[in-house]
């Protein structure tokens, strides 16, 4: 059984390079929404990736300090209440780590729920409670516009760790032979 909350240097990495790469796609690989401050951000898709490969710790740390950084790097500072709630969610995305045997070159249809389930559960939890919530307690933010938001990202986010985080994990089992299929020849 794979531990869930391994911290190796394959966990360090990942979660560095996963940072990188969660930023760059977080500045500029986005599609505006009609609400304001909100994307549909493939970001959340590479997180589901990564979560799913390397776990919740690689998954929390890339989204909490890419998203960080990327707001630093964008606005002067962060923007802590959603910077949390991205790495909430990198967090609860590798929840689903568990269930998969990617390194086995198997990823099922059902499989392929169970992450999507972690996600739904992750972007709900992260965009319509912690975000919002955190935006009223750290900035005095109005809590109509900041549920708008909440929602408007949920959906959002759902969508693109639904279809481009699925979509990389199958492309990257595909790479992979599966187990037992490498037999000596005789």
């Amino acid at each position: 059984m794979k531990k869930l909350f391994k911290f190796s240097t394959a966990t360090v990495v990942a979660s560095g390079i996963g940072a990188a790469i969660f930023m760059l796609l977080f500045m500029f690989v986005k599609i505006p929404s009609p609400v304001p401050q909100t994307s549909f951000q493939t970001a959340y898709g590479f997180a589901l990736f990564l979560a799913t490969l390397y776990g919740p710790i690689a998954g929390g740390l890339s989204a909490f300090i890419g998203h960080a950084l990327s707001d630093a790097i964008q606005y002067g500072s962060p923007w802590w209440s959603w910077v949390i709630a991205s790495g909430i969610a990198g967090f609860i995305f590798g929840l689903g780590y568990r269930f998969t045997k990617l390194e086995e070159g198997e990823f099922t249809f059902k499989d392929a729920l169970k992450v999507n389930l972690f996600q739904i559960i992750a972007n709900a939890i992260s965009w319509l409670v912690i975000a919002p919530v955190l935006d009223i307690v750290i900035y005095a933010e109005p809590a109509d516009k900041v549920f708008i938001q909440g929602v408007t990202a949920a959906i959002m986010n759902i969508i693109s760790a639904g279809v481009i985080g699925t979509l990389l994990i199958f492309a990257y089992v595909a790479t992979k032979p599966k187990k037992g299929s490498l037999k000596k020849a005789q």
